[in-house]
């Protein structure tokens, strides 16, 4: 009887098993391993034919487990992969972290050549439903530890208001739209010049949130008087600010541009919500801003001197209002526009060559909704002035990143080419100046910066200078006049560091 119901078990897997199924390990065993066993042999038709499981557990080591065999992740898995003609590891749910952190297992599951497979998002597992695996990209693999956020606080603060977005078509704007959406404010107005990309925001508005009253503006942040039109007929509760020209080389050619968007951008939209009763200004910059070495970031540490200076002016009593000033800073997202890993997915795709600046550059990187997150928690918890500092994780080599995304593609003739650092770059960015410490918060993932403070009626002296300076169009005057305000400017690789002797 007992042979009986193997042979019947044995037959009713075998025809349950899809033609094109794949060979599959199953990295973990204990929190979920043998529950995803179960799922994909249960499935109809089978995409993944189980043969073993690799587990950190050395006394499982030589056993075997619903008749397959266990191996460990220092075996010659590579061997082991090649013998059993395994095309696809599945990563069990609850050892996701532990895969992201060893570098070296992913590697050799990489050169052997079978696919990855992971959790879709942050599932929670359920041992009765399907699992939704997907092959893992780059971004999978990076080595971080999830974010959670106090989403009750963020509600409590979005919820039945009225929310003003700028820049809200790029990558961290339009994840924060999504992200507050779901809090089900009031009323959403969407600032952004680039029209396509404004457009699409409009569309997906439509379709995920049609209950939510939202207007889709197409217009420059350093319109005046557009500006002032918008929040006279809005009156915004609650503004958050990501609009920002953001590209290192492009500021560094185009140093008005930067102060003009960037910097008088910034400062209507600062003025403006005083005036008309903005309740939290949250503020989007970035670690180029710390110890700058271009206009770009420059341009930042310039807007979070001014906000600064405006909450301080509002306390002292120089300036008449009650808005909170918040800024959030941090480093590189995944998958923005025009970042770094999209670049090399497309120079991978025409079989290179994958250009790299220089083999030691370094790069701090979060996922898009797990930075919007932060920011929506910092603005939430700031009492205003402050500059919180994402911890951001390990920083990655840029030149590791590109060999790891050329073997997860399965090339093996495509060449990196290391093409010098551009115009205003560092090898690597810092979240702290050397003069700053910080202090804890409400989140472990978040610290307030300490920085100088700045007198309101000296900045605003020293804007109106640049702002007439930049009128111009003369590049050295203008960068010139921002390193006087940011005297920690010190330009790299560029044009302008004969300013700095």
């Amino acid at each position: 009887m007992w042979l009986e119901r193997i042979l019947v078990k044995l037959v009713y897997e075998a025809s349950n098993l899809s033609s094109d199924a794949m060979n599959a390990l199953i990295y973990g065993i204990q929190d979920g391993g043998v529950g995803l066993a179960k799922n994909i042999r249960n499935e109809k038709p089978t995409k993944f034919h189980l043969c073993g499981f690799i587990s950190n557990d050395p006394s499982l080591k030589y056993t075997r487990l619903m008749g397959e065999k266990v191996y460990q992740p220092d075996d010659d898995l590579v061997h082991i992969i090649d013998k059993l003609k395994i095309q696809a590891v599945l990563i069990s749910p609850m050892q996701t972290e532990r895969f992201r952190d060893n570098q070296e297992l992913q590697d050799r599951i990489i050169s052997s050549g079978a696919k990855i497979f992971m959790f879709s998002g942050a599932q929670e597992w359920d041992k009765d439903s399907t699992p939704q695996l997907k092959e893992v990209s780059i971004e999978d693999l990076l080595p971080r530890e999830q974010i959670t956020v106090d989403l009750e606080s963020v509600g409590q603060m979005l919820t039945g208001k009225k929310i003003l977005i700028t820049g809200s078509a790029g990558s961290i704007g339009s994840e924060i739209v999504g992200q507050v959406a779901g809090f089900k404010p009031s009323e959403l107005m969407l600032i952004d010049q680039a029209e396509t990309p404004q457009h699409d925001l409009r569309l997906m508005m439509a379709k995920k949130f049609p209950d939510i009253k939202t207007e889709t503006i197409v217009t420059s942040i350093s319109n005046q008087e557009r500006m002032e039109h918008i929040f006279k007929e809005f009156m915004p509760d609650y503004v958050f600010h990501a609009a920002a020209y953001k590209h290192v080389p492009m500021m560094e050619d185009n140093p008005s541009e930067s102060v003009t968007n960037n910097i008088m951008g910034t400062k209507i939209i600062a003025d403006l919500s005083v005036k008309y009763g903005v309740k939290k200004f949250v503020m989007i910059s970035t670690d180029k801003a710390v110890n700058p070495t271009n206009v770009m970031g420059c341009s930042k540490r310039i807007c979070e001197i001014y906000v600064q200076s405006l909450n301080k002016a509002e306390i002292d009593g120089a300036v008449n209002g009650s808005t909170q000033f918040v800024t959030t800073r941090f480093g590189n997202v995944l998958g923005s526009n025009g970042s770094v890993i999209p670049l090399f997915a497309e120079q991978i795709k025409n079989g290179g060559p994958v250009t790299v600046t220089d083999p030691n550059i370094v790069r701090y990187f979060m996922l898009i909704p797990e930075a919007c997150k932060l920011v929506l928690e910092a603005g939430t918890m700031g009492k205003g002035g402050e500059i919180f500092v994402f911890d951001m994780g390990k920083p990655v080599k840029i030149a590791d990143l590109a060999k790891r995304m050329i073997r997860l593609s399965g090339a093996s003739n495509i060449q990196i080419v290391y093409t010098g650092l551009r115009d205003g770059e560092k090898l690597y960015e810092e979240v702290l100046s050397e003069k700053e410490n910080t202090k804890p918060t409400f989140h472990e993932k978040i610290r307030i910066a300490n920085v100088l403070e700045y007198d309101y009626a000296d900045v605003c002296k020293e804007l109106t200078d640049l702002f007439e300076i930049a009128s111009h169009f003369d590049n050295m005057a203008t960068v010139a006049q921002m390193k006087k305000i940011v005297p920690e400017f010190k330009s790299n690789h560029s044009v302008y560091e004969k300013l700095d002797s």
